[in-house]
């Protein structure tokens, strides 16, 4: 029936069955109740446990990664939309699309209300209100809260030079990377002087009173 009764309260995404409801919550509260007994590493749900530990045992199972791979070389696209026959490589693709045709938006932010079709374009929103900007820029330090901008930001080259080496001239985007600049030149001072203090001359011995 497509019935969904069961609703996350930090998110407002639904679902059909109250195991799935539960196992989606986890990801809100960071809880990993699934640990490797072999490296500690903890997991979400037991079938990412299950894949894991593969790892470890060397088997190379037929992965569904490997069958979305192939799928980019063979252009099959299994799923389609009833509503207007658009067809898809995933079933997640499929359901993503199905809310055009619905108005359905699942995802809600709890700061300010606002509701989302998609779960991507959701947790980007959330991180404009907590201030976090995980991409950075190597070049200049500067960081985003989307990668696209960072992105665009690269290819924009519109990274400034900032610092200057008062030795060299030599300029940084970064202050990290005029730092480790600099040392090198405390480095190359440090070995001609000590290079300087080796080849002076041991004095003479003073002998006039022997004379």
């Amino acid at each position: 029936t497509g019935e969904k009764p069961y609703s996350c309260s930090e998110c407002g995404r639904r679902f059909a069955e109250r195991s799935n409801l539960a196992r989606h919550r986890s990801t809100h509260v960071g809880e990993k109740p699934y640990s490797c007994s072999e490296c500690g590493k903890r997991f979400y749900h037991k079938s990412s446990l299950i894949t894991h530990k593969k790892v470890h045992t060397g088997e190379k199972p037929y992965s569904y990664s490997k069958l979305l791979h192939q799928r980019t070389h063979t252009g099959e696209k299994p799923y389609s939309c009833s509503e207007c026959g658009k067809c898809f490589t995933t079933k997640s693709s499929l359901a993503r699309h199905h809310t055009a045709h619905t108005g359905e938006k699942p995802y809600t932010c709890s700061e300010c209300g606002k509701c989302f079709a998609d779960r991507t374009h959701f947790y980007c929103h959330q991180k404009s209100h907590t201030g976090e900007k995980p991409f950075s820029c190597c070049q200049c330090g500067k960081s985003f809260v989307f990668k696209a901008s960072l992105v665009k930001h690269q290819r924009n080259r519109t990274c400034v030079v900032q610092f200057s080496c008062s030795e060299c001239g030599r300029e940084f985007r970064r202050k990290s990377s005029l730092v480790v600049h600099k040392e090198m030149h405390k480095r190359l001072h440090l070995m001609f002087q000590q290079n300087h203090n080796e080849e002076k001359p041991e004095p003479k011995a003073d002998v006039s009173h022997l004379s």
